[in-house]
């Protein structure tokens, strides 16, 4: 994993943010030599409909087959 001083950091700090967003590599930045903190792209957030609830609900029991009573129709 690449480091970076902090000094450095914030001299370059925009142009390393979207380097780790292009790239996905974390970024140790340090002080003195000893790691600080780590930088790591963010999550999509995108609000894409479709598979937003996976793993959020459970299918339990038959639901292809049909119901056993007759829906009516008007």
């Amino acid at each position: 994993m690449k480091q970076m001083p902090a000094g450095t950091f914030k001299a370059q700090c925009l142009a390393v943010m979207d380097r780790v967003s292009q790239t996905g590599e974390p970024l140790v930045i340090t002080k003195h030599g000893k790691p600080v903190v780590k930088l790591v792209p963010a999550e999509d957030q995108s609000g894409d409909m479709f598979g937003y609830m996976k793993g959020k609900a459970k299918i339990v029991g038959d639901i292809v087959s049909p119901l056993p009573e007759k829906w009516k129709h008007k």
